[in-house]
């Protein structure tokens, strides 16, 4: 420990690299012995670790110990929603091959908490950062505030940041299934949507917005609801719509938890409405209730984000962001066959 620094204040990663004007990435790779840096770079962070007296975090050690050497922070904002689950684990098996552990933090969608979040796992030496960002400023997802931590933004793109990042065909997707409910003879059609904010719930919207206005049929505001995926406030909201005068013949819902909510209205009312749905949900195919699903693999974006995590990584700072979109596809899942009960028989 220098002199500079009191028992009460031992020194971090963090510390060396910026002594150094490195990142804490090049900081743990010169002390793991890991490729991808030079010698010269090498000697001069295992000289400033051996003046500043700098000890590795022994819980973060132990962790590693006998397993992977890495770190890669996971942040997301609502562990309720399997699609997080299906994301990380995508994460999960690119890095594992590389080497390394995710470690997941979650931010209930508040933009203060997911800077704690980020703030603490770079105290915890991460190798690099896959974020599904809360709100508008990503200031705090920057090179510079990461101490150039790479970092892959997920299900939103960079805002007043350079980043790369992986989304879902969010617009092409929505507009798929409404163009399909328009085809199929349905010009009333509820939209139980995500909050504007949210890059998600603009563009699954807009692809909403466009399919009917290429069509010629005009937004009814009535039928469009545009509130954070929660399935009893999409129960209540599809249940109000459903009982207009001229109620919506059919209801996109914008997410799978929006879908839950739409599916139990019309089951409760026994309403003649046909459904479509972004996100696939489990047992769709066993549902009594025909649904139409904007399908793809949320461990596609995990897997896309990892590699897109290890190729910043190998790359020169200066480099290009880079943008990589997820196809979705359209699934009818129709009612399941009636099994005939032969038991009187």
């Amino acid at each position: 420990m220098s002199a500079q620094q009191g028992p009460e204040q031992a020194v971090t990663m963090r510390d060396v690299a910026e002594r150094l004007g490195v990142s804490t990435m090049t900081v743990s790779r010169a002390l793991r012995g890991r490729p991808g840096i030079g010698e010269e770079t090498r000697q001069r962070v295992l000289a400033e670790v051996a003046a500043l007296g700098y000890r590795p975090n022994k819980q973060a050690r132990s962790l590693r110990s006998g397993g992977p050497s890495e770190l890669v922070g996971l942040v997301v904002t609502n562990l309720a929603n399997p699609f997080y689950a299906r994301l990380a684990i995508g994460l999960e098996e690119v890095c594992l091959r590389q080497g390394a552990r995710v470690v997941l933090g979650s931010t209930g969608g508040d933009q203060a908490v997911e800077r704690e979040v980020v703030a603490d796992l770079l105290e915890r030496g991460v190798d690099g950062l896959v974020v599904v960002p809360s709100g508008h400023d990503h200031s705090h997802l920057g090179g510079e505030q990461l101490r150039d931590t790479p970092v892959v933004l997920a299900a939103g793109p960079p805002m007043g940041i350079e980043a790369d990042c992986v989304l879902v065909d969010d617009f092409g997707g929505t507009r798929a299934a409404c163009r399909q409910l328009i085809a199929r003879g349905h010009r009333r059609i509820g939209f139980l949507g995500l909050p504007p904010s949210l890059w998600t719930g603009s563009e699954r919207f807009r692809g909403y917005a466009v399919a009917l206005e290429e069509a010629g049929i005009a937004l009814d505001e009535r039928y469009v609801s545009r509130h954070r995926g929660d399935s009893a406030l999409a129960e209540e909201t599809a249940r109000a719509m459903l009982v207009l005068p001229d109620p919506p013949t059919a209801l996109l819902t914008a997410n799978n938890r929006n879908t839950v909510g739409a599916l139990r209205a019309v089951r409760a009312g026994g309403y003649p409405v046909a459904l479509a749905g972004f996100d696939d949900i489990e047992l769709a195919d066993m549902l009594d209730v025909p649904l139409t699903v904007v399908s793809y693999d949320p461990a596609e974006v995990g897997r896309a984000a990892a590699a897109l995590l290890y190729e910043r990584r190998e790359a020169a700072a200066a480099a290009q962001p880079r943008r990589v979109i997820v196809a979705t596809t359209l699934v009818d899942h129709p009612r399941p066959r009636q099994v005939r009960d032969d038991s009187s028989f």
